[in-house]
């Protein structure tokens, strides 16, 4: 255990060489999970000592026949599931098999004691691995065998907040709850008193001062950040969007840091800030990592985020590390969110405003598709009139471990009615269009998890190795199938992808289409908030080289249309081959003089094709 941050060794830990970052991050495929969901390194096929079995479809509902289960199966859900960092290590051929070529994992520092926080946003050391997870020499085993795999790896990070590490005294807004009546520590711009640093069991008996005599589970470590100074203690947001309550206000139970004070261009970090940004280079230094995810950026003051993204950027690149990715998650609307990329220097925001809705949505057929395709035109945020795109900018996904546009009702995308059935598609869209694209562990076996009330995270969070709490309301299954339809079919996308640079950084066009081959126009749904039974067919083109992508929304049947070319690439009569889903896909198709130049194709009911020249 490192308890202080003096005892670091930078000299000997980046004293040696380090992988090289990907030269572009949107040629990468990601795939997110949460270390405590994924694996336990018990699953048949993939583990000597394996034997839980394969999920079949005669599982379903297993762990919820009676109410006394399915009470039991909802308790797992919202409490450490088992999944552990060497269970990773053993799933990476799974991932590498599917095409994944970057791995961003949940949050892996020791937690508080007393807190069930699997997910890893509580942090109570810094500088250690929770054991729940593993080892310090367990991620050390994981990054290196994913980069002999050919697998970057990026590490979610908190640097807004701790876990629950002290406890308020709070003498203000007497609420009742439950029957409990308490003063609640609600935040209103003053601080509040505290009773003093929780120790292992959740008690504030430690004195909340300097100096303290604590144990390795009690408090906050590394040493540095036991000073009350380090923290606001303005207690919890009420108001989300409220500034500056949701800059200087607790996440709930867990404890705001003190980045520092001032405007972004004359900003003073703080010693906390200074502090975490010494965490952080250690762990870069320590694991080889290429990449964070920084949880809560939104609740950070600007000049906080660029104070660490600098002196993060600036340490990788000493390091041989010149693309070392920071990838921010802020809510709002695109234009706060694109204002702090440019303001901060972080390289990419996470699903910016609803980009995550207006895909699944599109795939769906419930909007007109420019809704989506237009989030990625960034020329009006910055003030010009060219076609300048979110390329690299954006990591998008359709499902993730939060959905926090959905409110107290949580759900996957394959929760909804045909999700099942168009799995396939939004994932394939997630992979064809602009930005950085990430798969949720689960998408690519078709987990459906859903559900409303206190804790309903928990819905969407199911145990990919089955155990207590697995998907499809199961138990003791575990679900890394590779002959799974969606996860072949998503497979062959993802390597066609990788095959072709154009579906990776070429610029998007939504395409009109034409079911006559005289009358052209974007798809939309017809009439008031009606279903889309259409084709949406857009192109990706880079330097003279343009390929095809279009989806069929309609579950039903197969759907035909002439699909606008760009005119100045092709002539009549140049021929357009099938690259998915051949062999035995739809056949070859001509540019006609039509609307400039079309393509005349078909896509099966809820299909999915790419095209490209001969």
């Amino acid at each position: 255990m490192s308890n202080t941050l003096q005892e670091l060794d930078f000299n000997t830990l980046t004293h040696r060489s380090f992988t090289p970052s990907p030269a572009a991050w949107e040629d990468q495929v990601l795939y997110f999970l949460l270390i405590d969901r994924f694996s336990d390194n018990k699953e048949s096929g993939f583990s000597s000592a394996g034997t839980r079995s394969l999920y079949q479809a005669v599982d379903n509902g297993n762990a919820v026949k009676t109410e006394a289960d399915a009470a039991i199966w909802r308790a797992a859900g919202g409490t450490w599931t088992g999944g552990t960092i060497k269970g990773l290590i053993q799933k990476i051929p799974y991932l590498k098999n599917l095409g994944v070529s970057a791995i961003w994992i949940s949050p892996v520092f020791k937690q508080v004691a007393f807190q069930n926080t699997y997910h890893g946003y509580g942090i109570q050391d810094f500088l250690e691995v929770d054991t729940h997870f593993g080892s310090k020499e367990d991620l050390q085993q994981l990054v290196r065998e994913a980069h002999t795999a050919g697998i970057y790896t990026i590490l979610d990070i908190v640097v807004n907040h701790t876990g629950d590490v002290f406890s308020y005294d709070a003498d203000r807004y007497l609420t009742t709850q439950n029957g409990r009546t308490f003063m609640e520590s609600r935040w209103d711009g003053n601080p509040y008193r505290t009773k003093g640093f929780n120790d292992a069991t959740g008690k504030p008996v430690i004195p909340f001062t300097t100096n303290i005599t604590a144990g390795p589970d009690d408090a906050i470590w590394p040493k540095e950040f036991q000073d009350p100074a380090h923290f606001t203690q303005k207690g919890q947001i009420t108001n989300w969007d409220y500034d500056p309550e949701y800059l200087q206000g607790d996440f709930f139970d867990l404890k705001d840091i003190h980045l520092g004070q001032g405007a972004t261009d004359t900003f003073t970090a703080s010693a906390g800030l200074t502090h975490l940004i010494e965490v952080y280079k250690y762990w870069i230094a320590l694991l080889d990592i290429d990449g964070y995810r920084i949880d809560t950026v939104k609740h950070m003051e600007t000049g906080a985020v660029r104070t660490f993204a600098s002196a993060i950027h600036e340490f990788a690149q000493r390091i041989g590390k010149d693309n070392f990715y920071l990838i921010g998650e802020i809510t709002g609307d695109r234009s706060f969110a694109f204002n702090k990329l440019e303001e901060t220097g972080i390289d990419a925001a996470l699903g910016i405003a609803d980009v995550q809705q207006r895909l699944g949505a599109t795939a769906m057929g419930q909007s007109s598709p420019d809704n989506y395709f237009n989030l990625f035109r960034n020329s009006i945020l910055i003030g010009k009139e060219s076609h300048t795109w979110f390329r690299n900018k954006v990591v998008v996904m359709v499902d993730d471990h939060d959905k926090v546009n959905q409110g107290d009702h949580k759900a996957r995308f394959c929760a909804q009615e045909q999700g099942i059935q168009l799995i396939r598609n939004v994932l394939a869209a997630n992979l064809t269009t602009l930005g950085i694209p990430c798969i949720y562990y689960g998408s690519e076996q078709g987990f459906d998890g859903a559900g409303s009330g206190d804790g309903a995270d928990r819905y969407i969070r199911e145990a990919m190795f089955g155990g207590s709490f697995g998907a499809f309301r199961s138990k003791d299954r575990h679900f890394f199938n590779t002959s799974f339809p969606i996860y072949q079919e998503v497979a062959k996308i993802i390597a066609i992808r990788r095959q072709n640079v154009t579906l990776r950084r070429g610029r998007q066009y939504l395409r009109e289409i034409s079911g006559d081959g005289i009358h052209f126009g974007l798809p939309v749904p017809a009439g008031n908030g009606g279903k889309l039974n259409s084709i949406i067919a857009w192109s990706r083109i880079l330097d003279d080289e343009e390929i095809l992508v279009a989806m069929n929304t309609d579950t039903d049947k197969e759907q035909s249309a002439w699909i606008t070319m760009e005119n100045t690439l092709h002539r009549a009569g140049d021929v357009f081959t099938c690259l998915y889903p051949s062999p035995g896909g739809p056949p070859a198709a001509r540019v006609e003089e039509r609307n400039g130049k079309a393509l005349l194709i078909t896509v099966p009911a809820a299909g999915f094709v790419l095209y490209k020249k001969e």
